[in-house]
């Protein structure tokens, strides 16, 4: 048997508005159970309004840490790519969102990390210890990122290259990472639009993939990010 050991949360003795940035951010049970219920509104809607499918589910890990990488066209991207999660996943789901967008202000950052349990990545300003610290979390813990490699919204639904970050993430380690695709999100809310239409939308998981060969380096990284954006694409075009 293990000796017994007492580890503080990662985000302890920080003010609330501090651990709502936090990539150390360790939700307690009322923002469990506020998150569940935004996941089982969110769940209505998506089937109500847009009809919305999920295929593959079987193919993903059995048990974190895992990343899900995907196409991103839409806002409605991280609520269906955290709703497809089966619900035994969904506390330890975190998706990386765009800093500068969602935790500018204390309403939009605790909005971001009540509801989505969203972890900032600051586009402008992140530097090599953000996306350390992220890697330290996949691998030392029940971490499951949910991720869109292109770094921002398509502005004509097409896909755009996979930047080297999930690299930065994953090469040299036995994480898997699960390639996904999301279709019909863009033309339900385009980044222009302020309201959604009621279009259907799909989600595909497809087969996880361990980089535990490729180097911890920007080649590394490359070839990582290549080889999922490839399989992301595919995914699409099989739909």
């Amino acid at each position: 048997m293990s000796e017994w050991e007492y580890k503080p949360a990662g985000d302890a003795g920080l003010r609330p508005a501090d651990q709502w940035r936090s990539l150390q951010r360790e939700g307690g049970l009322p923002t469990a159970i506020a998150h569940g219920a935004w996941c089982a509104l969110t769940g209505g809607y998506l089937k109500m309004f847009h009809r919305f499918r999920i295929e593959g589910r079987e193919r993903l890990p059995p048990k974190p840490p895992f990343v899900v990488v995907a196409n991103h066209s839409s806002h409605l991207d991280a609520l269906a790519l955290a709703v497809g999660l089966p619900p035994r996943f969904r506390s330890h789901a975190f998706p990386i969102a765009a800093g500068d967008t969602f935790f500018e202000t204390k309403a939009t950052a605790a909005f971001a990390a009540i509801f989505l349990n969203a972890l900032p990545m600051w586009r402008k300003k992140c530097g090599s210890h953000a996306m350390e610290t992220l890697r330290e979390r996949l691998i030392g813990g029940d971490t499951i990122y949910l991720l869109f490699p292109e770094g921002t919204r398509s502005r004509d639904g097409a896909m755009a290259d996979f930047r080297a970050g999930i690299g930065m993430l994953v090469a040299g380690t036995n994480v898997p990472v699960v390639p996904a695709h999301l279709d019909g999100c863009f033309a339900a809310m385009p980044p222009q639009a302020r309201l959604p239409r009621p279009s259907p939308i799909s989600l595909r998981f497809g087969v996880p993939k361990i980089f535990s060969g490729a180097s911890n380096d920007r080649a590394g990284w490359r070839e990582v990010a290549a080889a999922l954006e490839k399989d992301v694409h595919a995914l699409g075009d099989a739909a």
